[in-house]
């Protein structure tokens, strides 16, 4: 099982009328958790942190002003048969292992697998969730209901109401569901996730593994997250315990506000260790604030693939300091492509919003309906200009513009640039057949790579094609070769290539170094 894990919903079944089937895996959490962080339960006086700290030496008024509106989720699911027959959550190609692959990616090790159920075609799982309507409004995890067939919920009081799926968001995993009471619900208030801080004080509040709402305390252990689950990774990290069946709950500060949503554990052993995540208060917001309308959200997509500028890349390229997305390759007809922005654009700004680096830009991209038209703020060849871009609908599926140089290849074979620690060569028919190259394909294949100069450490790689060297195309091997040399002439600290690896293009910066 993967270290990170998605607080996967607990699964039940009946057995000798309301007992818990737990599965080998969730064993192996019982055993390993509710230990992690309990030395930030306050229970005396402490130093404010900030002004935070426990009210009066206890967290008991924080709990009574939010755990009447934690509620506890229970799907339906029909089960599919997966390479084990079992219809488990954790075959193969069951839809909550798809979403593990995706949401955390391959950590390679294997997902365990559940025994055998009773009833294959029907299986139950509990999460968690939190009211912030009095009509009966809840907010909880998207991978808590995806696939659900029908949707109960729990009321603090043991009020078993059905709800109905509202809206869901699989990029944000956020859901919003809503039932009908028969009278005003408890609700909890959103909280400024931006005001926390690390150290600051916070409780977690949930059903872990379906034994009943339960709270724990801990502290921020630190801010912005990012776990390669999508464009929108901006996690707080906590210590505060918390388990499978806390998907959903809230994370909520001394004043018992909703400053995050309980989403992932890190684990080595299936249990809690004192390293969870939530979403944050602020992001959350923001998303449920548009799916209590109805349906999904449609985000933002301006056509580019973009990377981090390092200091690297900001001395090639003549920046004073490291910032912005750095445009590796602009998709064909794309809002970008039409806009006019180039490869090795670096995006400072957008919508009057500055952009630090790449997750800033993805974030205020999709956030930006479609069709609205933004101003980008590009740094390009030594000065900052202003390009207007209509933004178009989000598109997954969009290809990366094809290199279409023509000419035909070199037949310089074999030029080395012993300043980078590479070896280059010319594209021949058999490299193009080895490599998978288009007929069309032009630059410098890279052939070998010394471990001990800066090209390796850059991470460039034998199989790399390099297609132009500081922005300029190259069709071969000495052009490539004559243009890094006369960037290290020049006085530069490091020169920027523009690599086609595989099915992505990416720009590499190399430091020159002497020798």
């Amino acid at each position: 099982m993967s270290p990170i894990s998605i607080l996967r919903r607990h699964r039940v079944a009946a057995l000798l009328g309301a007992a818990l089937i737990i599965s080998p895996v969730v064993v192996s959490f019982a055993q390993n958790s509710g230990t992690a962080g309990l030395s930030n339960v306050v229970a005396t006086t402490q130093t404010p942190v900030a002004g935070i700290t426990a009210p009066n030496g206890s967290f008991a008024p924080v709990v009574a002003t939010a755990k009447p509106a934690v509620v506890t989720v229970t799907t339906v699911m029909k089960a599919q048969p997966g390479p084990t027959g079992d219809g488990s959550p954790f075959d193969d190609n069951s839809p909550f292992d798809q979403y593990f692959q995706q949401f955390f990616g391959d950590q390679g090790m294997p997902v365990p697998k559940t025994p055998p159920q009773q009833s294959p075609q029907r299986q139950e799982a509990l999460g968690s969730g939190f009211i912030v309507g009095s009509d009966g409004t809840i907010v909880t995890n998207n991978h808590v209901v995806d696939g659900a067939t029908s949707i109960k919920v729990t009321l603090d009081d043991g009020t078993e109401l059905p709800a109905k799926l509202v809206g869901h968001d699989a990029k944000n995993d956020l859901a919003v569901l809503k039932i009908k009471a028969s009278k005003p619900l408890p609700t909890v208030k959103w909280g400024d996730s931006d005001r926390l801080m690390t150290g600051d004080q916070v409780l977690a509040i949930g059903n872990p593994f379906g034994i009943g709402t339960t709270v724990t305390a801990g502290i921020v252990s630190a801010r912005g997250r990012d776990l390669h689950s999508g464009p929108f990774d901006d996690f707080i990290q906590i210590d505060a315990p918390i388990n499978h069946g806390n998907s959903g709950g809230p994370l909520v500060d001394v004043a018992g506000n909703v400053v995050g949503i309980d989403t992932a554990i890190y684990s080595p052993n299936g249990g809690s260790v004192g390293v969870g995540f939530a979403i944050p208060s602020n992001q959350a917001e923001k998303v449920v604030a548009k799916l209590m309308k109805g349906g999904n959200i449609e985000y933002g997509y301006l056509g580019v693939q973009i990377q981090p500028v390092t200091q690297d890349v900001a001395s090639a390229i003549g920046l004073d300091h490291p910032g912005g997305a750095l445009v590796a390759a602009v998709t064909d007809g794309s809002p970008a492509a039409k806009a006019g922005i180039e490869t090795g654009d670096v995006i400072t700004g957008f919508g009057g919003q500055e952009i630090k680096d790449p997750k800033d830009l993805s974030r205020a991209v999709a956030d930006v309906s479609p069709g609205a038209k933004e101003t980008l703020d590009v740094w390009r060849n030594g000065k900052v200009m202003q390009i207007a871009a209509d933004v178009g609908r989000n598109a997954d599926d969009a290809t990366m513009a094809a290199n279409s140089e023509g000419g035909k290849p070199s037949a310089e074979q074999g030029l080395r640039v012993p300043s980078l620690g590479l070896g280059l060569t010319d594209l021949t028919p058999d490299i193009r057949e080895q490599l998978n190259l288009a007929d069309n394909q032009r630059g410098a294949v890279v052939e070998r790579v010394n471990p001990d100069k800066a090209a390796s450490a850059a991470g460039l790689e034998p199989g790399d094609v390099i297609v132009a060297v500081d922005r300029t195309p190259v069709k071969s091997a000495r052009q490539a070769n004559q243009a890094i040399a006369e960037a290290g002439k020049s006085g530069k600290k490091s020169v920027l290539l523009l690599v086609d690896r595989g099915d992505a293009q990416i720009f590499v910066a190399v430091p020159f170094v002497a020798g």
